[in-house]
């Protein structure tokens, strides 16, 4: 047998066998394996769900957006990481707005794993409307499936401060990690009420995305109401958002990946900052405690991480970065998906994009600093011409 022959022999034997692999693998995985990869513009593969607006609100530009530029160095930066959009907004105005290959004010992406900060914005709302006791209520009041030996303690801080001990496999690399399944498979909730208790919550920072699905699904039983329509009764309505969001389910008519994949666009997505900004009032009206959106804005510094380092860099599902003298909650995907609420120059800055920094400083992506340093450079420039035209 020649050695042509027997190269010959192996092709046609794996050509033969990889179907019978393929098919013996669960659906979610072989979901997984034909798109290969995330992004940004995923949710026509899902079934979503409307999040529903009201009367709009408008941003209004301030006449100096006109004459605020990128440089070119800066320019070179955000194409490499593929920015799709680069909005800041002060004192309420759009000061600078800038979109990129086709992208713009009314386009749908991903928000990733920025929901987890919405999700927690709900977990607020609930308790300020008597729907839920307080965070230290236990998890098992409100979902029975919990009630058990290993979970029946669990508290609601456990779960927002990312610190439930829940044995949740957040890789992101491998084809059967529970967060592959969350994103491509069709029964979340089974997938959550799957979970146990493994180590002592409230003691050690670990990022899981299951914490955010177990309160998004407290939501839902606390209330009665599905988080797209109570995001858009307490949030997206009385905060004027002027297109509709949508959030990708797990199955028709199913349950909202609520640890990823609320779709929206930079300027909507810019009213959540807005929100933390005003303290979680809207147009005079509170549609949330002021002392929970300070608490969520705060670093949980009594937990360490698994390096045993201080958690002074996460609060409620809301990342804090500390940059130019600034102490900057923001919301953070996977890709790069950025709004940060900077409380210093009442300014909103979103950026959205297709990636981001491999490197990190502090817990935070080395891009973070970037889109904040021009922030600042812009914010700078705006005072600038606006004292001189005074």
């Amino acid at each position: 047998m020649t050695k042509r022959f027997k190269r010959i022999r192996t092709i046609v034997l794996i050509i033969a066998i990889l179907p019978a692999i393929y098919f013996s693998l669960p659906k979610y995985a072989q979901t997984a394996l034909i798109y290969q990869k995330v992004g940004i513009d995923d949710y026509p593969i899902f079934h979503n769900r409307t999040v529903e607006t009201a009367e709009a609100q408008e941003w209004k530009t301030n006449e100096i957006a006109t004459e605020l530029k990128l440089d070119k160095e800066t320019l070179k930066k955000f194409d490499e990481l593929q920015t799709i959009a680069y909005l800041l907004i002060k004192d309420g105005e759009i000061i600078f707005e800038q979109y990129w290959d086709g992208y713009g004010t009314e386009s749908l992406s991903n928000s990733f794993s920025m929901a987890k900060s919405i999700v927690s914005l709900l977990i607020g709302a609930a308790i300020y409307d008597g729907f839920i006791k307080s965070i230290d209520q236990p998890i098992s009041e409100i979902i029975p499936e919990f009630n058990t030996s290993a979970n029946k303690n669990l508290k609601i801080r456990d779960v927002l401060t990312m610190s439930s001990g829940l044995n949740w496999d957040e890789s992101y690399g491998s084809l059967f990690s529970t967060t592959t399944e969350a994103y491509y498979g069709k029964d979340i909730k089974n997938l959550i009420y799957g979970l146990e208790v493994v180590e002592e919550p409230g003691k050690v920072f670990k990022y899981l995305s299951g914490n955010t699905q177990l309160l998004a699904l407290l939501v839902e039983n606390a209330t009665g109401k599905n988080i797209s329509e109570y995001a858009g009764e307490k949030f997206w309505k009385p905060m004027g958002a002027v297109n509709e969001a949508l959030w990708c389910l797990d199955n028709k008519n199913g349950t909202e990946k609520a640890y990823c994949c609320f779709n929206s666009n930079a300027r909507d997505f810019a009213r959540w900052g807005q929100l933390v900004l005003n303290q979680g009032v809207w147009n005079k009206d509170t549609l949330i405690s002021p002392e929970y959106i300070t608490a969520s804005t705060k670093p949980v510094e009594h937990l360490q991480n698994t390096n045993g380092e201080d958690v002074n860099y996460y609060g409620y599902m809301w990342w804090i970065q500390h940059v130019n003298n600034w102490e900057v909650p923001y919301m953070r995907g996977i890709l790069g998906q950025y709004v940060f609420a900077i409380p210093e120059e009442n300014a909103v800055l979103v950026r959205l994009g297709h990636l981001r920094s491999k490197t990190y400083t502090n817990h935070h992506p080395d891009d973070t600093y970037l889109y904040l340093e021009t922030a600042k450079k812009l914010l700078d420039e705006y005072k600038k011409i606006y004292y001189e035209g005074e």
